[in-house]
């Protein structure tokens, strides 16, 4: 695959968006690989140039169309896949915010296949990305206790 990301020289920063509305969390699912298939949260590479907090605000943008207000960094994740010989195929060093949902309704880009608000325990009984559980937990403690 030669989208830039495969077999990549160092790790790819990538961010990541907890986005609370009512309650709720928005929870998508990959259309493309890696994680295709999987419930994760929507996000995606942080460009050059560009803040955490710009980055998260305008990848939830291109893939859902929503406009959210980032709150704080709810923990961090490491996606690391091997290709059939054991070499770093992919590496993300991904770090998700706790957002609060501003405004708009999911309307999904190419990448995503499906978007669901649903309440945060469950995810438990999902097939998502690894640790994706608690992130939410993290973000929906953060939201809490923020102003």
């Amino acid at each position: 695959m030669a989208d830039g990301r495969s077999y990549p020289s160092r790790p790819i920063l990538a961010v990541s968006a907890v986005i609370i509305r009512d309650d709720k969390v928005l929870i998508v699912r990959r259309a493309r690989p890696p994680a295709a298939g999987l419930y994760t949260l929507p996000g995606g590479g942080v460009e050059v140039g560009e803040t955490l907090v710009q980055a998260v605000v305008r990848e939830v943008r291109e893939e859902t169309s929503l406009m959210v207000a980032p709150v704080a960094l709810a923990g961090y994740r490491e996606a690391i896949i091997r290709d059939a010989d054991g070499r770093i195929e992919r590496h993300f060093v991904i770090l998700p915010f706790a957002t609060r949902w501003i405004a708009g309704e999911p309307m999904l880009n190419e990448e995503l296949s499906e978007a669901m608000w649903i309440n945060p325990p469950g995810i438990a009984g999902m097939t998502t990305t690894a640790g994706l559980a608690e992130i939410v937990g993290n973000a929906v403690a953060l939201l809490a206790k923020a102003p």
